[in-house]
């Protein structure tokens, strides 16, 4: 990942937060559901963002930055997580993302719940300055 700045950081670790408010949908809802789906979302993440004291519009960079990681991310979960095999994830997901041997030992095993929450919790804490 580029080198970003604290507040470029922390809306990338928000960038998910309106899920918490509506609940995590899966794409091919979000499509059937459409329009108004995307205004609800965008109108919440400005909110956050706001909030948080980050720019309402993030920059068309840092939106095209987080959806690469998606796609990276929605890969791994496929072929580690549900039983996609390597072609059928390349052709939803794009090419897998290459990481080094300490991310892969390191953060793409699944956590329990709680050490998922303490850490994205101390995260936020840190980019948040709180």
């Amino acid at each position: 990942m580029p080198r970003l700045d604290r507040s470029l950081r922390l809306a990338v670790l928000l960038h998910d937060a309106p899920e918490y408010v509506i609940g995590d949908m899966i794409s091919p809802f979000k499509a059937v559901i459409g329009d108004a789906y995307k205004a609800v979302e965008r109108r919440l993440l400005t909110a956050i963002h706001v909030r948080f004291g980050l720019p309402a519009q993030p920059p068309p960079e840092l939106d095209e930055l987080i959806k690469a990681a998606d796609r990276q991310a929605a890969y791994l979960e496929a072929t580690r997580l549900a039983g996609f095999n390597a072609a059928e994830a390349r052709r939803f997901f794009g090419r897998p993302p290459v990481f080094s041997a300490a991310i892969e030992r390191d953060y793409l095993k699944p956590w329990p719940a709680e050490t998922a929450h303490r850490r994205y919790y101390e995260r936020f804490k840190k980019l948040a300055g709180g």
